[in-house]
């Protein structure tokens, strides 16, 4: 169970007696809230329900939809547990760059331009990267030439993440994950990437085959045609870009930023 300081342990034993649940509950929503930044929760407790979303000022949804004192329950109870986080040091403090801590991402990425949580994924975009946490195991992407508007989990037997770019929603499977020293420590006893990418790893490990630096040299060019789009091509690319805005995916400031740059590739 997570770690709390004696001052949490103490307020979490209040609420427990307070709201009539287990003392194991409570946390369980403390972390779901504090893994949404203190303004949502996406939680799954038998206690309240099961699965269920909370959103501060929001919709709260409970897995017995029809419940709603069981919703009011968990609106109160969120939103206690985010005020509490906000004025108290409920979890022992944890550097930065380490699994538990908020900045739970490596430190060599520096600040990230957007993270987010759902169920018990979190992740945070990078220029050119995206660092995905699942279950206390940290995996960097090159994002290539993607410009992530929002990252989304499908739901299924075959849990997938996808997001949105100016090239429309795609499979985190299709990046290449990133080796890098630095942040391996953050991963977890097996090694086993959330989102392999196997044929990336495979190409880095092969030895370069005959004629490699004429198909080096063809890639090349290829990349520097593909950054210049036609007219066409940029009008339906701006198209895609408002209606991520329109859907709440991008703000006006990133579209606008976004649109400029599209602009002047043509």
């Amino acid at each position: 169970m997570q770690t709390l300081t004696n001052i949490g342990d103490n307020l979490v034993k209040g609420i427990s007696a307070r709201y009539g649940l287990s003392y194991g509950a409570v946390v369980h929503m403390l972390v779901a809230v504090n893994n949404g930044g203190g303004s949502m929760a996406q939680f799954n407790c038998p206690e309240l329900g099961g699965s269920g979303q909370w959103m501060r000022g929001g919709m709260t949804m409970v897995g017995d939809m029809f419940n709603n004192g069981l919703k009011n329950t968990v609106d109160n109870l969120c939103n206690e547990l985010a005020t509490i986080l906000a004025n108290n040091q409920v979890f022992p403090v944890i550097p930065a760059g380490t699994l538990g801590s908020n900045q739970w991402w490596p430190v060599n990425l520096g600040n990230p331009s957007s993270t987010g949580s759902q169920n018990n994924t979190r992740y945070a975009v990078f220029p050119n990267r995206l660092a995905i946490e699942k279950n206390g195991q940290v995996t960097v992407y090159d994002t290539l030439d993607h410009q992530i508007g929002g990252v989304s989990q499908q739901q299924g037997n075959d849990i997938s993440l996808t997001f949105s770019s100016q090239w429309g929603n795609i499979s985190v499977n299709s990046l290449p994950v990133i080796a890098d020293d630095s942040f391996t420590q953050t991963h977890s006893s097996h090694n086993t990437n959330f989102a392999q990418s196997t044929d990336f790893a495979k190409q880095q490990q092969s030895p370069p085959e005959t004629g490699s630096n004429d198909k080096m040299m063809s890639s090349e060019s290829t990349a520097i045609n593909a950054s210049q789009y036609s007219v066409n091509e940029t009008l339906d690319i701006i198209e895609k870009l408002a209606q991520l805005r329109d859907l709440g995916a991008l703000t006006d400031a990133e579209f606008n930023e976004k649109k400029s740059d599209l602009l002047q590739r043509i």
